[in-house]
């Protein structure tokens, strides 16, 4: 693929983003965080929002523990803590060991980001039973025995009225496709739609407690390899039709989303998707009456 990418087209399609101006506030000083699969992509864009937000962030990685340094390394330029952890998120004792090394160390978490995702595209009829598992094993699996640890948690410990009107936020990183059929990704598909009835399930069960579970839906954000796939002009116009609101969207946006979400401003908020999408989700085919 990569020798097709018009890289002039790349250049001119995708400059240096100029998001929206919005004042930093510090609305999470005092919470402890964690964001898994936060390396790269839309988990570093969402753990270093959470720093600037006053939160000290765990950064969650299975690869690359030079980039989630860099990552814990912005976080701290933000004036908050920060630490790395290598977990497997699918493997539950390496997910328990990981919590309890975060309450070790500080004690207790107040948010969970679950984000960490994963994608082995085939045909349906081609797909091996191995690319299905392990999709489901990261994307929905993982996002159970996080969100089940934290909610331990949350119940051990209960309200901190000083951080927090919440005794925990669980935000789970879904896609638009939870809503959206995918052909050639039934597996990534699949798994989003089972994160939208497991967060929507856990949400109704533990709310009683001051827990709150949301999820995040993104679509078409731009990431390093989003921007491969959309680097063909044909590729990108055909996306945009997708799109009513006619560009592509900043992982530093989802980060924003998840700020709020794990802000008291959102408190009544419980056991809904927040789409983050351009409109991806308004049946963009019918914008001209169909």
């Amino acid at each position: 693929m990569a020798q097709n990418i018009d890289q002039k087209f790349v250049h001119d399609t995708f400059p240096e983003p100029v998001m929206p101006s919005c004042p930093i506030v510090k609305d999470l000083t005092g919470q402890k965080a964690l964001v898994t699969g936060a390396s790269s992509g839309i988990g570093k864009a969402v753990a270093i929002a959470l720093g600037r937000a006053g939160a000290d962030v765990v950064v969650n990685y299975v690869s690359g523990p030079e980039d989630a340094e860099a990552v814990a390394a912005e976080v701290r330029f933000c004036g908050a803590q920060a630490m790395t952890y290598r977990a497997d998120v699918s493997k539950e004792d390496e997910v328990q060991a990981m919590f309890k090394a975060i309450c070790d160390q500080w004690g207790t978490i107040d948010i969970l980001v679950n984000n960490a995702g994963i994608q082995k595209d085939a045909a349906f009829h081609e797909m091996t039973l191995a690319q299905w598992q392990k999709v489901i094993d990261v994307n929905l699996t993982g996002q159970f025995l996080c969100a089940r640890e934290a909610v331990r948690e949350f119940r051990r410990r209960g309200v901190r009225k000083e951080v927090s009107c919440a005794a925990g936020k669980i935000i789970c990183i879904s896609s638009v496709h939870e809503v959206i059929p995918w052909a050639g990704h039934v597996n990534y598909a699949a798994s989003k739609g089972g994160i939208m009835l497991m967060m929507k399930s856990i949400s109704q069960e533990v709310a009683p407690w001051r827990i709150r579970v949301n999820s995040i839906g993104p679509g078409a954000i731009r990431t390093p390899i989003n921007t491969e796939a959309w680097g063909r002009p044909e590729a990108y116009q055909n996306l945009l039709k997708l799109i009513p609101y006619k560009r592509i969207g900043e992982p530093d946006e989802i980060g924003r989303a998840a700020v709020w979400l794990a802000s008291d401003h959102s408190d009544y908020v419980n056991g809904t998707t927040l789409f983050v999408d351009g409109g991806m989700t308004l049946y963009p085919g019918f914008e001209t009456g169909g």
